[in-house]
C-alpha cells in the first residue's frame, strides 16, 4: 500500500516555528473549481489551536460561481440556510514547506460539517470513496498528471486591464522539446522545478510543447490522493511564482485556435504486495484480464463522465480533429489519437485518459476514472477491438462535444448515481447549469467582430 510520509513531519515544523523559521501556516481546502481556498494562520497559533482541532470556513465555498458569487440552487448552502460553517481538518500527511512564500508551510484539509459528517460533495472526499472501494479489492490507484499551461511576458494585471488581449508568449514559435526554445523561459521554469521540489514533489523534467509559450513540468507518478494534493499545490505555486516574476501563465484548457493546454491522467493499480494489477506480459498488448475489464468501464462510462474531466465551457474547445486533444470513445496502444492510449510493460504499464484539460479538478476526474473501471470490472466488460489508425477518422462515438450535453449525460447516468450517490450528481449538475447560464448570457468579442458592422 502506499506510503503517505509527509514532506514535513509535524514535529520538524514545531521545531522551525521554535527557531523563526516558519511563521505561517496555510490550511486549505480544493473547491470544486480545483483551487485551494482557506486560511492562513500565525504559526503559533496553528500548533496550539488548529493543529488538532480545525478551523472553520463559510460553507458557501462549495456553492459559489468562478467568481465566488453566491447562486441559488445548492443544497448543502444557500441564504435559506444561513450561509454557516463547516469543519477544515488538516491531513497531516500533506504537511510541507513553500519555498515561494518565504517562511510558509501548508497543509491540505478535508471538510466536515459541525457534527462530523464528511462534506461528500467536497472533491477530495469524492476521491476518497472511490480509493476507499479499491482498497476493499486489496487495491491502490498510482497516478501521474501531465498539466500543461502557457507562459506570457505580461503580468496577471496587466492581462486583466487588457482583457486578456494581445499578450505576448514567452515563445514566439513551436518549441515541442525544443531546448533552445525552453531555454528562452528556463529561469522561471527552473525556479518552479526546484522550489516545487521543496515542497516535497519528486520533479522529473521540463519540455516545451506545441502552442505558443506552452510547457509542461512533469512529476514522479505516486499514489493517487498524494499526486492530486501535489496537483493542487503545483498548480497554485506556479501562478504565484509567475506572478512574482512579473509574468502570467494559464492553464485554461484552450487559450486561443491553437492546441490547447492538456492534462493527461496515467493511471495503474496495484495489490496489497504493491504487485501490478494491470500488466501481464502474456498479452499482446500486456494487459492482464483485470485491466481489460478495467479499461473496457472507461470506454463504457466516458461520455456519462466526461463533466468530471471537462468541468467548464471552454472545456469543450479542445476537441477539435488533429489537435492532439481526442474526438472518439476509443482507446490504442501508444496512440495518442484516441481517449485512451496504453502504454509501458510491466510494473509501468499503465493507461492514460487524454480527455481532461488543464481546467480540470484531478480529484474529481481521478474519481471518475477508478468508479469506471470498477464498473467494468464488477460487470466484467468486455475490451472493443483497439485503434491502430486515426481515431480522428474512425467510426467511434464521439465525446461530448458541450458542457450542456456532457452534464445531461452525467445528470442522466446511473453510473454515476451508483458510484458517487445522488447528492454528488446533483450538486455537480448545478455546477454545470451554472457555468452554462453564465456562459449563455455573454456577449462575446467574436459576436461583436461579426456582427457590430455587417449584421
Amino acid at each position: 500500500m502506499a506510503d503517505r510520509t509527509p514532506p514535513l513531519a509535524v514535529d520538524e515544523l514545531r521545531r522551525l516555528v521554535d527557531a523563526g523559521e516558519i511563521d505561517t501556516v496555510v490550511l486549505a481546502f480544493t473547491d470544486m473549481q480545483g483551487r485551494l481556498q482557506g486560511k492562513r494562520f500565525a504559526a503559533p497559533f496553528f500548533l496550539s489551536d488548529v493543529l488538532d482541532h480545525g478551523s472553520e470556513g463559510c460553507n458557501y465555498l462549495l456553492a459559489v460561481d468562478v467568481d465566488l458569487n453566491t447562486v441559488d440552487g445548492y443544497a448543502m448552502s444557500s441564504w435559506e440556510h444561513g450561509y454557516g460553517d463547516f469543519a477544515m481538518h488538516g491531513d497531516t500527511g500533506t504537511l510541507r514547506r513553500v519555498p515561494w512564500n518565504p517562511g510558509t508551510a501548508l497543509l491540505i484539509a478535508d471538510l466536515a460539517w459541525q457534527d462530523g459528517a464528511p462534506v461528500v460533495a467536497s472533491p477530495r472526499q469524492i476521491l476518497q470513496r472511490q480509493l476507499d472501494r479499491l482498497a476493499e479489492r486489496g487495491w491502490s490507484a498510482y497516478v501521474g498528471t501531465e498539466l500543461e499551461f502557457m507562459v506570457f511576458e505580461d503580468s496577471y494585471e496587466r492581462a486583466w486591464d487588457g482583457g486578456y488581449r494581445g499578450l505576448t508568449p514567452v515563445n514566439q514559435y513551436n518549441v515541442d522539446y525544443s531546448i533552445l526554445g525552453t531555454g528562452r523561459v528556463e529561469p522561471l521554469l527552473r525556479r518552479i522545478r526546484n522550489e516545487m521540489a521543496g515542497a516535497g514533489m519528486t520533479v522529473e523534467s521540463a519540455k516545451g510543447e506545441c502552442n505558443l509559450g506552452q510547457h509542461e513540468i512533469a512529476f514522479r507518478y505516486t499514489d493517487a490522493l498524494t499526486t492530486c494534493d501535489q496537483h493542487v499545490v503545483y498548480k497554485t505555486g506556479s501562478k504565484e511564482i509567475a506572478a512574482q516574476e512579473g509574468r502570467a501563465l494559464t492553464f485554461m484548457a484552450k487559450y486561443d485556435e491553437r492546441e490547447g493546454n492538456s492534462c493527461h491522467i496515467h493511471l495503474s493499480l496495484r495489490d496489497e504486495a504493491g504487485r501490478p494489477v494491470l500488466a501481464d506480459d502474456a498479452d499482446p498488448y500486456g494487459m492482464s484480464r483485470t485491466m481489460r475489464h478495467f479499461l473496457a468501464g472507461q470506454l463504457a462510462a466516458l461520455r456519462e463522465l466526461t463533466l468530471l474531466y471537462a468541468p467548464n465551457v471552454n472545456s469543450y474547445k479542445r476537441y477539435q480533429p488533429g489537435s492532439f486533444a481526442p474526438t472518439a470513445v476509443a482507446w490504442g496502444p501508444d496512440n495518442r489519437t484516441c481517449a485512451y492510449r496504453v502504454v509501458g510493460r510491466g510494473p509501468a504499464h499503465r493507461m492514460e485518459n487524454r480527455l481532461p484539460g488543464g481546467d480540470v479538478n484531478p480529484y474529481l476526474a481521478v474519481a471518475g476514472m477508478i468508479a469506471a473501471g470498477l464498473h467494468g470490472v464488477e460487470r466484467e466488460l468486455e475490451l472493443p477491438a483497439p485503434c491502430t489508425g486515426n481515431a480522428y477518422t474512425g467510426d467511434a462515438a464521439h465525446v461530448p462535444g458541450t458542457l450542456r450535453e456532457a452534464a445531461e449525460l452525467w445528470e442522466a447516468s446511473a453510473l454515476a448515481r451508483d458510484a458517487f450517490g445522488d447528492e454528488v450528481v446533483a450538486h455537480y449538475r448545478h455546477m454545470a447549469r451554472v457555468e452554462q447560464r453564465a456562459f449563455d448570457s455573454a456577449v462575446t468579442d467574436w459576436e461583436r467582430f461579426r456582427s457590430f458592422e455587417r449584421m
